[in-house]
């Protein structure tokens, strides 16, 4: 490089000039030549750590990435950005800090890319907060970027669960219930342990972070096989090398996220959500990902969009097929293309690999009659409206979800009596101790994102209260939130929170509670003029914690329905 002067691309800024002098010393002193200068230089965030499964082997998938942008003739540096694991996280203070890491994942991406003046980007996510933390983040800066996740785990091989000898992390809950119980003893519940999770990558169902890698794939912003190649395929290091590759032609064409992202993608990405049974927690992440491309999404959207969109997946844990099982039977491309034998989908929309989505799927064959179970034909789906569902009430008179793909029949319309819990702990306590019946309505409030702070998943109580038996006799309630792995009648996300004074805190115990889900409905039956006398005596509880980020996020933080938004 000798004249050092602009050639348009965002580096320059870096790179360029005698005033960018003092910038090119530092860049040398990372032992980058006067030619890797000169090219396109591409973050890699790469979210690699040692303490999650479904991130440890992305290392593998960052060099593989590189590779990509260097046979393309990018430069590719790499930089970090967190992850947790919530199954790691689950039942202790660990999982007050899930959701609030996937602001913490766009804000410091932010950070690190405007600093550093970066051409392009290629996200290496793979699980639950980490994927639509760097769709955020993608949509924010609007820069060219791939996706290219870490990709599921292989199911395991147990003994003992609802799906014969396959087994992945929401058995193992259910197994703690089962154990308290008397159904199983600790050296069985160990055994299983050792077995559930065989290999690395993000959880072998279709929960949370599988749900989102899917959706990367559906809106667009993600190479065809990015939500459903197995971690363990060397298939999924040429997919990283692809994505190497591609982020180097969206630079070329400078196709931005926002061009992809567009209003029509996320009703693209919310109805393939619908059409997979995808995990509850994407009414959080979808939302928050569309107020980041300036594009306006409501639970209302989805609820019209499940209204008129096919459940055609019931992978686990609404049924007895995993990930692996999904990728051998085509993937979220296969499933597409049946929604589109119903003109369900926008082919218009652009994706990242140069392409509309039509042209993306022309090439995808019918579906193999052998993989049925898998994915269901779209003219016999399992369900003609979506896997899940919005409720509206008295008691969640913004919204609520529900995974109704997950829900037993019995339980689609019920009325029982409520049982109420101020923290997930003291209504996890009480379902061990055998203290809930049949027919109940377990309510669990003071977890919303204000209140909890932080919003916490309830995976471990309702896996007990399956564990134990009555799935399909008791509903759970919260304005909380549920792990993509929990099954039953599982009701979150109810808006307005305790915390802001909505009706859940207001419920007492013994109060009848009435479940429609098919009329999407949820009331409290109490006279109106009880509900006026209680709210008039209702003073909010004091936060439990004063301090922190949690302290600074509770203060900030938008209510469940509009996706527990920071402005």
């Amino acid at each position: 490089m000798s004249s050092h002067t602009s050639t348009g691309k965002r580096s320059d800024q870096i790179t360029q000039g005698v005033e960018r002098a003092p910038h090119r010393s530092l860049l040398y002193a990372l032992g980058l030549t006067d030619e890797e200068l000169s090219r396109p230089i591409i973050g890699i965030v790469n979210s690699h750590n040692e303490i999650v499964p479904g991130h440890t082997h992305l290392d593998k998938l960052s060099e593989a990435v590189k590779a990509g942008v260097l046979a393309a003739g990018g430069t590719p540096l790499a930089f970090p950005a967190i992850a947790m694991c919530d199954g790691i996280a689950m039942g202790h203070v660990g999982m007050h800090y899930s959701l609030v890491t996937r602001d913490l994942i766009c804000d410091s991406t932010e950070a690190v890319v405007m600093a550093h003046a970066f051409d392009g980007l290629v996200m290496i996510p793979n699980c639950d907060k980490n994927v639509p933390g760097l769709l955020m983040a993608a949509a924010r800066l609007n820069i060219p970027t791939v996706f290219c996740s870490g990709g599921p785990m292989l199911a395991g091989k147990v003994q003992g669960g609802k799906n014969g000898d396959r087994a992945a992390l929401d058995d193992m809950f259910e197994f703690v219930g089962a154990y308290h119980g008397g159904q199983m003893d600790a050296e069985a519940v160990q055994d299983a342990a050792k077995d559930a999770c065989p290999t690395c990558g993000s959880c072998a169902g279709m929960y949370t972070a599988n749900s989102m890698n899917c959706l990367a794939e559906a809106i667009g912003m993600a190479l065809p096989g990015n939500g459903t190649i197995p971690a363990v395929y060397a298939a999924r290091l040429r997919l990283a090398k692809q994505a190497g590759k591609q982020v180097m032609e969206m630079v070329e064409r400078d196709i931005k996220p926002r061009d992809i992202m567009t209003p029509a993608a996320f009703e693209n990405a919310m109805t393939v959500d619908m059409a997979l049974g995808c995990s509850t927690n994407t009414l959080l992440h979808l939302p928050a990902i569309a107020n980041e491309a300036q594009v306006p999404m409501t639970l209302g959207d989805a609820h019209e969009i499940s209204a008129r969109t096919p459940n055609l997946c019931r992978l686990a844990p609404a049924g007895p097929t995993f990930i692996e099982d999904l990728d051998t039977a085509g993937g979220v491309y296969a499933v597409m293309k049946e929604l589109t034998k119903r003109g369900l989908l926008d082919e218009s929309v652009l994706s990242v690999t140069g392409k509309t989505m039509g042209e993306n799927l022309q090439d995808v064959g019918n579906l193999d009659p052998s993989n049925h179970d898998v994915i269901r034909p779209s003219e016999n789906p399992y369900s003609e409206s979506g896997g899940i569902a919005v409720l509206r009430g008295n008691l969640a008179e913004d919204g609520c979800v529900v995974k109704q793909s997950a829900v037993a029949p019995g339980m689609m319309k019920h009325v029982g009596p409520a049982r109420v819990f101020d923290s997930e702990e003291a209504v996890t306590e009480a379902i061990f101790a055998r203290k809930i019946e049949k027919g109940d309505v377990v309510v669990v409030r003071y977890e919303g994102p204000k209140g909890g702070p932080g919003m916490k998943e309830m995976l471990t109580p309702t896996a007990a209260i399956s564990g134990m038996g009555l799935g399909g006799d008791v509903a759970l309630i919260t304005d909380g939130r549920f792990s993509g792995a929990t099954r039953g009648a599982a009701i979150g996300h109810i808006s307005p929170e305790a915390m802001e004074g909505g009706t859940i805190a207001l419920v007492e115990e013994g109060d009848q509670i009435a479940i429609d889900i098919a009329a999407g409905s949820i009331s409290l039956e109490v006279a109106e003029d009880e509900l006026a006398r209680r709210r008039a005596a209702w003073v909010a509880p004091e936060p439990k914690i004063k301090h922190g980020y949690l302290a600074r996020y509770a203060k900030l933080v938008s209510s469940a329905d509009k996706g527990a938004i920071l402005p």
